[in-house]
């Protein structure tokens, strides 16, 4: 016997916010290891450095930018974009207000390892209930089908160009960076097989009856995201 419509429901944006809100706190422990930021997180630490302005509110000021880009694009916002632009930022000035800064190495190497971990568990749990993609991955899926070049490509040339600014404008950068680089991908796809449940599609398609044909959708396309996951912690700070 199925589960009735609204539990399901709940249970999927218990899933994306819940998701949201660590995926912050995984960008603020990153950045309270000082060993090395995400490109975007690196970006966001930049422009803190020369406003003034903390670095959750850098990563939503960043986050809105980007999905300005999206109007060129002809990409359609869902719930889970607007949230992930808000709520990443909210938790990580939240965490970092909480959080000591840890001086032994001993601490910040664990600390790191255990960050770029739950970056990958959050970005699972929240991509699984398919409320929307993120400003930065719909930026990169949006301009994948606008180009015809490969995710992988686009990806990377929007990654190096972020990580060179922010890098540019005193992010940290160091060996957080290549790990999270290096594990961030493997670590999404684990945890995205994980928190999805059976039906989600189903669920999604029977609660948004008018949605844009496949062709023309908006959304990350189903399985782009598990096999070359961007990463917004948040892309996130």
């Amino acid at each position: 016997m199925s589960a009735p419509r609204g539990s399901g429901l709940a249970r999927r944006l218990v899933q994306l916010y819940g998701g949201l809100v660590l995926y912050g706190v995984s960008a603020a422990l990153q950045l309270r290891s000082g060993l090395g930021l995400s490109p975007w997180d690196v970006l966001n630490q930049g422009i803190s450095r020369h406003t003034g302005m903390s670095i959750g509110t850098a990563s939503i000021v960043v986050g809105a930018a980007v999905l300005l880009l999206w109007v060129p694009l002809r990409q359609r916002p869902g719930l889970g974009t607007v949230s992930n632009v808000l709520v990443i930022g909210l938790a990580v000035d939240a965490t970092l207000a909480l959080t000591p800064t840890p001086h032994s190495l001993w601490v910040r190497i664990p600390l790191m390892l255990f960050a770029v971990v739950l970056c990958g568990a959050a970005t699972g749990l929240y991509i699984a209930p398919r409320f929307g993609p993120g400003p930065r991955d719909g930026l990169m899926t949006g301009l994948h089908r606008r180009t015809g070049r490969s995710v992988r490509l686009v990806r990377t040339c929007i990654e190096v160009l972020v990580l060179a600014t922010g890098f540019a404008l005193g992010g940290t950068v160091g060996v957080g960076t290549v790990l999270f680089a290096v594990g961030i991908g493997p670590l999404a796809q684990f945890f995205l097989r994980l928190f999805e449940t059976p039906g989600t599609a189903r669920a999604e398609q029977a609660e948004e009856p008018a949605r844009e044909p496949a062709p023309e959708r908006a959304n990350v396309p189903e399985r782009a995201l598990p096999t070359e996951p961007v990463h917004e912690c948040p892309d996130p700070v």
